[in-house]
């Protein structure tokens, strides 16, 4: 099979596609064709091995990649499943977490995957398992978002910004998404009542307060969007930073956990251990018409860093999705 693998830590150039084995299937294990596999800036994070301190906490390996074969979002059709598998079978769409996605076949765990939603295309589907579940996390479960509610998304266009809108302007919160001046009709069309756009406003300056607001950027420090946030109101913290950094993220996630001690505020980080009961709640919204992915730009496997380098800049709309088969 052909699969982008990553030798070193490095920019997106460092990805090679090249001829592998197909993965062999323990069994827990479920084996997928590849259709479609999305990119998140979860993947640059693991090609450069960034935030550096993150592979002193063995997240991405010390000095070189823990997983050969890059990407982690994926959606395609069951080619084989292990003995302990129950619920899923041979010809089975599915879509889901799978390490190694960037190929025309990977291993998943089977509690890692769910069923394709009927109505969405397998591009569409593999936008949704890590952003979908994110998002929904982030306004159901950490903002407990209820009707109402003036409910703030910073990075309103991205990838799990786009989904958040929707979910938030169902639960018939009052929505307001940061964006940019060209990305404001499609924000407004998913359901966000203001839009602002950040080139020329500054949320954290205006006089509105909001009840949750969920950042995805992490382009404001805490006391500013503390400054935003009602007296008793909720941040959900969910900004992975830019390439290049030393401590990154962690740095501000421990700060944030520090303060969220000593103020009435609740400032709390978006969880990210996505299991299958997230990828079942995210494929119930598809199917109640509540949430549809954005898909902006699609690659060829072999284009596969080009995708990527597009994502590191920070100024994707809704999802970048690699086509495989």
């Amino acid at each position: 099979m052909q699969a982008i693998v990553q030798e070193r830590f490095g920019p997106p150039d460092v990805l090679r596609l090249v001829d592998t084995e197909v993965p062999e299937v323990g069994p827990d294990d479920v084996l997928v064709r590849v259709h479609a596999a999305a990119l998140n800036p979860y993947d640059w994070h693991m090609l450069r091995g960034d935030p550096y301190v993150v592979r002193l906490m063995g997240g991405t390996g010390l000095t070189r990649p823990k997983s050969r074969v890059a990407g982690l979002d994926a959606a395609g059709r069951v080619e084989a499943v292990g003995a302990n598998v129950r619920g899923l079978r041979p010809g089975d769409d599915v879509f889901g977490l799978c390490p190694g996605a960037f190929a025309e076949y990977v291993r998943a765990a089977s509690d890692k995957l769910a069923p394709k939603p009927e109505s969405l295309t397998f591009e569409e589907a593999a936008a949704l398992p890590m952003a979908g579940a994110t998002a929904l996390r982030a306004i159901r479960d950490v903002g407990a978002v209820q009707a109402g509610q003036k409910v703030l998304i910073n990075g309103a266009a991205g990838g799990i910004g786009h989904i958040a809108v929707q979910i938030a302007a169902t639960l018939g919160a009052e929505v307001s998404g940061v964006c940019s001046t060209g990305n404001i009709d499609l924000v407004r069309s998913l359901g966000a009542g203001n839009v602002i756009d950040y080139t020329t406003t500054d949320f954290t300056t205006r006089r509105a307060y909001y009840d949750v607001i969920l950042d995805n950027v992490g382009n404001h420090q805490l006391h500013r969007l503390r400054h935003a946030l009602a007296p008793t109101g909720t941040l959900a913290f969910n900004a992975g930073g830019s390439p290049g950094k030393i401590v990154g993220a962690v740095g501000r996630f421990a700060v944030l956990v520090i303060v969220n001690g000593v103020v009435r505020q609740r400032l709390r980080p978006v969880p990210t251990n996505t299991n299958r009961d997230d990828l079942l709640a995210v494929r119930g919204l598809v199917d109640d018409g509540t949430l549809r992915p954005v898909i902006s730009r699609t690659y060829p496997l072999r284009e596969t860093a080009a995708g990527l380098r597009h994502v590191e800049q920070g100024h994707a709309r809704g999802k970048v999705v690699i086509t495989v088969a």
